[in-house]
């Protein structure tokens, strides 16, 4: 059988550590001893040029910040619109092509021959108001065939 005994380090075995009023265990009640200035020679002589840093540096260095499960969600979300632009880009133009074809082959000819129609109907309205002149300007005369056929005197 195998017995167990502790060996106290020299360092523990001079200095034990108090507890404190909570039931804590701290090396000293004056806490001030571990404290650091935050403006060190470090950083107040440094060699970095702020105003050189792109605003896209800037927010590669915030990358860090967010936490993984955050950006995973923010990149699916980002993906999911982008690919959501890009379909219904592509499905609108394909509509548009559709429409724009349909629209020459059906609606030209069309055009064209409503056009035709019109200048057939404006022609029968300028022979009707010839004919409606004539009759005026010599009432109960026949027609111009008849009126040539007879001798003038």
């Amino acid at each position: 059988m195998v017995k167990l005994t502790e060996v106290e380090d020299e360092h523990f075995a001079q200095e034990k550590p108090q507890p404190s009023k909570h039931d804590v265990l701290l090396a000293s009640d004056d806490e001030d001893e571990d404290f650091t200035d935050t403006e060190s020679e470090i950083s107040v002589e440094s060699d970095y040029d702020v105003d050189s840093e792109s605003l896209y540096e800037r927010l590669s260095a915030l990358k860090d910040i967010v936490p993984p499960s955050a950006r995973k969600q923010v990149t699916n979300t980002a993906s999911y619109v982008t690919s959501f632009a890009k379909s219904s880009i592509a499905f609108s133009g394909k509509a548009l092509w559709i429409l724009s074809t349909s629209a020459f082959l059906l609606g030209v000819p069309w055009a064209l021959a409503y056009a035709e129609e019109e200048q057939y109907i404006q022609l029968e309205r300028e022979q009707g108001m010839i004919k409606g002149a004539n009759e005026m300007l010599a009432p109960g005369a026949p027609n111009g065939e008849e009126q040539k056929t007879q001798p003038t005197l």
